[in-house]
């Protein structure tokens, strides 16, 4: 991704001066616009940045819940784990999100995402962990273990609230589908979409 100096500078924590030194020093490339303006490459850069103390770095406590009539269970996860980091002695951040497990593009998710990879986080901490997403966790584990990240875990997801959440995700992996495949004029598909939507329902009576 290439930004701007202010951006760069704004992104790793050093000062514009600092960039140009790097620069004059032969330890950055830097591409120029037409108009002279300089433009950085962020994965390059983070390379060079100064490594933070385990005491610069914070914890994240990470919130998430399906639907908007869940705010109360959202502020359960957030005391909870306010609780627990209090009792461990950990400063805590809180990033929360309302929104399906199986959607990637959710505010509090990329932030979160972008925050790791800066280094900034020494710990994620979780009620559960499908709390983080449904599928493709095990990526999001991957960056951590390669930012040093530790990763806590506070309770197991019991079996029902497992099911339950599939089902819920199911339905709008479905859903999302069925709105492409629904106004086309094979009939096979009408079929199909209508005997997996009846299924879905099902899984979540």
């Amino acid at each position: 991704m290439k930004v701007g100096i202010g951006r760069a500078a704004a992104e790793l924590g050093v000062s514009r001066d600092t960039l140009r030194r790097w620069e004059a020093a032969g330890k950055i490339e830097v591409e120029r616009t037409p108009s002279g303006h300089r433009r950085y490459d962020l994965v390059q850069l983070r390379g060079l940045a100064p490594a933070k103390s385990e005491a610069q770095r914070i914890t994240i406590a990470y919130a998430r819940v399906s639907h908007q009539n869940q705010k109360s269970e959202l502020k359960n996860q957030i005391h909870l784990m306010k609780t627990f980091c209090e009792d461990n002695g950990w400063k805590v951040d809180v990033i929360q999100d309302i929104g399906s497990g199986v959607n990637y593009r959710k505010s509090g998710l990329r932030e979160l995402i972008r925050r790791i990879c800066q280094g900034d986080v020494g710990r994620l901490v979780m009620t559960h962990r499908d709390r983080l997403m449904r599928f493709g966790i095990e990526l999001v584990f991957s960056l951590c273990e390669h930012f040093g990240t530790e990763i806590v875990i506070i309770n197991a997801s019991s079996l029902t609230e497992f099911e339950d959440e599939i089902a819920e995700d199911i339905l709008e992996i479905i859903t999302i589908f069925s709105a492409r495949l629904y106004g086309s004029r094979n009939d096979k598909n009408r079929d199909v979409i209508k005997k997996l939507t009846a299924v879905a329902k099902e899984l979540e009576s």
